[in-house]
């Protein structure tokens, strides 16, 4: 499987850079359409990319699982700045998470990249995550994201339209091919559907009894 998705997408370097203006948008949309993309980290040691299966959406101030619920802080100021930026930050003092800045500046949001299907570089996520017992264990959650892909706070606010941190334009993807769930591991608006997979995919984090099919769904700003 690994080796039939390298095939694939070996030309990611030769895709798209997706723009700053596809993150300039509402955020539900933005998560949605990540899937798909390519996320690529280059590093000292080489290119390493996966195509996004899953995605959350956290929407601003109101949005009690967002960071921005603070406020503006040094730690979430990057929410507030340019779309397109990445947001890096660590958890558990210890797993790193891959964030990308959405809506305009001023408008605290961003798309939390929870799980890829590795696509290049699988030998180099082998070595940086050696305790993973299977390939489809690299990157199925967002600290293994970063980890396998090498990306670190080094990379927090750096714009996504240039190397070392980049996502790149993917195949589209069909709205059946998407479940829409609610968003997992928090505690606050754990009920609000901004969960988005690919719902075939056997790299996504986790898997829902019973995910609903893709519907666009925006929850606004009250």
């Amino acid at each position: 499987m690994i080796a039939a998705a390298a095939r694939g997408v070996r030309r990611s370097g030769r895709r798209s850079i997706l723009p700053r203006a596809f993150y300039a948008r509402e955020t539900e949309v933005v998560a949605r359409e990540l899937l798909g993309a390519i996320l690529e980290c280059a590093t000292g040691d080489g290119r390493v990319a996966g195509r996004i299966v899953e995605t959350e959406a956290y929407i601003g101030e109101h949005d009690l699982a967002c960071h921005a619920a603070a406020g503006l802080t040094p730690r979430t100021s990057p929410l507030y700045g340019e779309p397109g930026t990445a947001y890096v930050y660590l958890i558990y003092g210890m797993h790193w998470c891959f964030n990308a800045v959405t809506r305009p500046a001023g408008k605290p949001s961003a798309v939390l990249v929870r799980a890829v299907e590795p696509m290049e570089g699988v030998a180099m996520m082998r070595c940086r995550r050696p305790n993973a017992r299977r390939d489809i264990d690299l990157t199925n959650g967002p600290g293994k994201v970063c980890q396998a892909l090498g990306i670190d706070g080094s990379l927090n606010r750096r714009p996504l339209q240039r190397p070392p941190l980049v996502i790149r334009q993917g195949d589209t993807v069909d709205d059946t091919a998407v479940s829409v769930t609610p968003r997992i591991g928090i505690t606050r608006s754990a009920d609000w559907p901004l969960r988005w997979i690919l719902a075939e995919s056997p790299y996504v984090s986790k898997r829902p009894p019973t995910p609903r099919r893709s519907a666009l769904l925006v929850v606004g700003d009250g």
